[in-house]
C-alpha cells in the first residue's frame, strides 16, 4: 500500500515538473504543499474575523447593521465570480507568474507586453499593499489590547502604532526565510485557529452580550444608518470594502503554484473553496456582531480602544473576556501577514525572473541551504515598512493602503481574464472548467472588478479636507505611471528588451523556446500530455 502511494506520489510529481516545464520554467521550488495547505494559504490570507475586525471601521459610518450584512452577501456573490474565472486560468497554467504569465499568453501579441508588464506591476504592489494593510491592521489590533489591558486610559499614538507595525513586518520576514516544508505545515494550524475563532464568536458573541446591546431582528437586518455624508445608496456600495478587501489576496494560492502538489487540481480548487467557506462563515459572524453591537454606533467608532469590534467585544465580554479573545485575534491576524508576505514574496521573485524589476538579478535567487527566495523577501518586507510611513500623513492617508490593496490586485486579476476572452488565443481549459458559464461568469467578474476600483478611488466623505483625501490614487497612480514610463523610456526601458515570461528549459519536441516565442496555453498544455520534456543540460547541472 506504501509502495503504490508513492508510485503515485511520484507521478503526479513528474506530471507537475513536466506540466511546469511545457510553461517554459524548470521545477526550483520543493513542491511542498499538498492540496490542504493549499486552500490553507489562502483561507488563512483572507482570515475573516481578524480581517473583519481591521476593516469594520468602513462598514459601520457607511450603513451599519444592515450594510454589515447584507453589503456582505451581495459582495461576496460577485468575488466568487472572480475567484472562479480565475480558477480557470490558474488549472490551465499554474504558475507563480500566473497572472502576468496568463495576459502575456492570452492577449494579442500587439499589447501582451504592455500588459504584461503592467499586469505585473500591479500585481506587485497590490501584494506589498495587502501585506502593509494585514500587519497594519495587526498592529491596531494589538495596540487595542494593550488599551483594554490598561482599562482604556492608554491610547497609541502613531509611532507607536508604526513601531508595532515595523517589528511585526520583520518577524514575519524572518519567517518566510524559512524551508518551504515547515511553511507549507504552518498553514494547517492556519486554517485551524481561524474557523475555531471563527464559530467561537458566532456562538458566544449572541451568548455573553448584555440585554442592553442586543438589537432586535428589525434593527440588525433593516437599519441603515449613514454617518458618511455620501448618498445612502453610495454609501451602501462603500460598505463593500470591507468583504473585499476580507476576502482578497486569494491569488496567493498561485503564487505557489511551484510548490503546490498536483497544482492544476489544487490551486483552482483551493481558490474558490476558500471564497466560498469565507462568505458563508463571513456572513455569519457579521449576523452576529450586528445582532450584538447596540445602536450606540458613535461610542463604538470613537472609544478609546480605537477598535470597532474590540470595543464591541469589551461591551459583551468585559476586559478579562475580551482580552482573552482578542489574543487569539491578534494571533491569526498575524499569521495572514505572514502567509501573505509568503505569497508576495513568490511573486516577486516570479516577475524578477523574467527580468521586469528593479535588481531583477539580485531579486532572482534561490538561497541555497532555506530553498526559498530570501531576497525577495526582504524585498517586500522592507517596500511593506515604506508603506507604512503614510502613517505619519494622518489615518486616511494610511486607510488608502487597505483600497489600494483592492484596486491593484483588481487591476492584475480583470486583465487576465479579459485578455481570454478578447485576445487573440486558442485557450484549452484545465481540469477545472465552467463550460458554457466560462463567457457570463467572466464577463460578471470583470465588469465588477471596474466598478469597484472607480468606487475605491473616491475619499470617504464627499467634501473631505487635504487630509481626508484618498491617497490611494496618488500612491497606486504614481506607481503605475512610473513604471508605465520606465517601459518607455527611451533605450533602456522595456519596451526595447522585455518580451513577457523568460523559458528556463528546452524542449525535446523539435522546437527550442526562445525569447518571446511562447506557446500558447493550449499548446503548452498538449505538449505537457505528448511530448517529453526535459531541462537543459545547463540547468540541470
Amino acid at each position: 500500500m506504501d509502495a503504490e502511494r508513492q508510485t503515485r506520489k511520484t507521478a503526479i510529481e513528474l506530471a507537475d515538473e513536466q506540466l511546469l516545464a511545457s510553461l517554459g520554467y524548470k521545477q526550483e521550488f520543493q513542491r511542498a504543499f499538498t492540496g490542504l495547505e493549499t486552500f490553507g494559504i489562502a483561507f488563512s490570507i483572507i482570515g475573516l474575523l481578524p480581517s473583519i475586525a481591521s476593516v469594520l471601521v468602513y462598514s459601520i459610518p457607511d450603513g451599519g447593521a444592515s450594510a454589515m450584512v447584507w453589503g456582505w452577501v451581495v459582495a461576496s456573490i460577485f468575488i466568487l465570480f472572480v475567484g472562479m474565472s480565475m480558477a480557470e486560468l490558474a488549472s490551465a497554467a499554474p504558475t507563480s507568474g500566473g497572472l502576468y504569465f496568463w495576459t502575456h499568453s492570452l492577449s494579442s501579441p500587439r499589447w501582451r507586453n504592455l500588459l504584461a508588464w503592467i499586469v505585473g506591476y500591479a500585481n506587485t504592489i497590490g501584494s506589498v499593499a495587502s501585506v502593509a494593510s494585514i500587519d497594519w491592521g495587526c498592529a491596531v489590533q494589538i495596540t487595542a489590547a494593550a488599551s483594554i489591558g490598561s482599562g482604556q486610559t492608554y491610547s497609541a499614538t502613531n509611532a507607536q502604532t508604526f513601531g508595532v507595525y515595523t517589528a511585526i513586518v520583520l518577524s514575519h520576514a524572518v519567517i518566510c526565510c524559512l524551508g518551504t516544508r515547515l511553511l507549507a505545515r504552518l498553514q494547517t494550524v492556519y486554517v485551524v485557529l481561524n474557523v475555531l475563532l471563527c464559530l467561537a464568536v458566532i456562538v458566544a458573541l449572541p451568548a455573553a452580550t448584555p440585554k442592553e446591546f442586543r438589537n432586535s431582528a428589525s434593527y440588525a437586518l433593516g437599519n441603515f444608518t449613514n454617518t458618511s455624508g455620501w448618498s445612502n445608496g453610495f454609501a451602501f456600495i462603500l460598505s463593500f470594502i470591507a468583504p473585499l478587501w476580507t476576502i482578497c489576496s486569494f491569488d496567493c494560492s498561485v503564487h505557489i503554484s511551484e510548490e503546490a502538489s498536483n497544482a492544476a487540481v489544487a490551486v483552482p480548487w483551493a481558490i474558490v473553496y476558500a471564497i466560498g467557506i469565507a462568505g458563508v462563515l463571513g456572513w455569519a459572524i457579521n449576523m452576529s456582531l450586528a445582532f450584538c453591537m447596540g445602536t450606540d454606533l458613535d461610542s463604538i467608532m470613537n472609544s478609546p480602544v480605537g477598535q470597532p469590534m474590540a470595543q464591541i467585544f469589551f461591551n459583551s465580554f468585559g476586559q478579562k473576556g475580551t482580552l482573552a479573545l482578542w489574543s487569539i485575534v491578534v494571533l491569526v491576524q498575524y499569521m495572514m501577514g505572514s502567509s501573505m508576505l509568503l505569497a508576495a514574496s513568490r511573486q516577486t521573485f516570479a516577475f524578477s525572473r523574467d527580468g521586469a524589476l528593479p535588481l531583477s538579478n539580485w531579486l532572482y535567487r534561490m538561497n541555497s541551504y532555506t530553498k526559498t527566495p530570501v531576497n525577495t523577501v526582504w524585498f517586500v518586507a522592507i517596500w511593506s515598512i515604506i508603506l507604512g510611513l503614510l502613517a505619519f500623513a494622518g489615518d486616511s492617508a494610511i486607510n488608502a493602503i487597505f483600497s489600494m490593496s483592492i484596486v491593484a490586485l483588481y487591476i492584475a486579476y480583470a486583465i487576465p481574464i479579459a485578455a481570454r476572452f478578447l485576445g487573440t488565443n486558442d485557450f484549452t481549459p484545465g481540469p477545472f472548467n465552467l463550460g458554457k458559464w466560462s463567457v457570463p461568469v467572466g464577463a460578471m467578474a470583470v465588469l465588477w472588478m471596474v466598478f469597484m476600483s472607480i468606487v475605491f478611488l473616491f475619499p470617504i466623505s464627499p467634501n473631505p479636507s487635504v487630509p481626508d483625501m484618498n491617497y490611494c490614487v496618488v500612491v497606486l497612480g504614481g506607481v503605475m505611471f512610473l513604471s508605465v514610463m520606465w517601459y518607455y523610456f527611451p533605450k533602456y526601458g522595456g519596451v526595447h528588451w522585455f518580451e513577457g515570461p523568460v523559458p528556463t528549459v528546452e524542449k525535446t519536441v523539435g522546437q527550442v523556446v526562445e525569447g518571446s516565442d511562447r506557446p500558447s496555453t493550449s499548446d503548452s498544455l498538449e505538449k505537457e500530455k505528448n511530448a517529453a520534456v526535459m531541462v537543459s543540460q545547463r540547468d540541470a547541472q
